[in-house]
């Protein structure tokens, strides 16, 4: 009776839960596929990244100021390494197409070059005169004045602020619209001339009313 009592008692004890069976294989293998998939993944992330942050190109930057209309030489030119920049540059392998062409509008010092920067017309173009006018730099405006502005042309009043007569008297049948095309540095006498590009025909009468020296520019627009 007391054996069977403590057979009882041993079975009783044993029979707590049964033991922790080992994973099946077949459950082990699809987690060792996702182990190796992900770090296949991990490996093609690294591979992209290298390739979009390590693959750089040489393309043309402007290494000073060029104003609208000047023909652009080598000295204005330098190269900048740039990688996916979003807008289409030109290579630095092209610098012999580029030199010899014209600004087609300011350029800054520092920034990419791109096509649309360039331009193989010549100035001044087809229906336009180019006048150079002088002016000394307190008749400009504070702000000074830079290729592209638009101006009007216009006949100042002799002294007192009368109509101007005789040989000062004005030569432009109206206010006369331009563009500035380029602007000199102050000489030593304190003048500056600007170039301006006017409608043909109205060159002449720009130039005479220049030389009287009642002449002014209002400007209307800047670029």
């Amino acid at each position: 009776m007391a054996a069977h009592l403590a057979q009882s008692r041993t079975a009783a004890g044993n029979s707590s839960g049964p033991a922790a069976a080992p994973l099946p294989r077949q459950r082990r293998r699809p987690m060792l596929f996702l182990g190796i998939a992900l770090a296949g993944l991990g490996a093609l992330a690294a591979a992209w990244l290298f390739t979009a942050t390590g693959h750089r190109q040489p393309v043309l930057a402007l290494a000073r100021d060029v104003p609208a209309g000047q023909v652009i030489t080598a000295a204005d030119l330098t190269v900048a390494s740039v990688s996916g920049s979003g807008i289409t540059t030109i290579p630095a392998r092209q610098e012999g197409q580029v030199t010899g062409q014209t600004a087609a509008t300011g350029l800054r010092a520092g920034t990419l070059l791109v096509p649309a920067d360039l331009t193989s017309a010549t100035v001044p173009g087809n229906g336009q005169d180019l006048v150079p006018v002088p002016l000394k730099a307190a008749d400009l405006p504070a702000s000074g004045l830079a290729p592209g502005d638009q101006v009007l042309v216009i006949a100042t009043p002799g002294a007192g602020g009368q109509p101007a007569s005789g040989a000062a008297a004005s030569q432009l049948p109206g206010d006369v619209p331009a563009t500035v095309y380029q602007v000199s540095a102050p000489d030593q006498s304190g003048t500056v001339t600007i170039d301006l590009l006017v409608q043909s025909g109205y060159g002449p009468p720009v130039a005479a009313q220049a030389s009287t020296g009642q002449v002014a520019l209002v400007v209307t627009r800047r670029p």
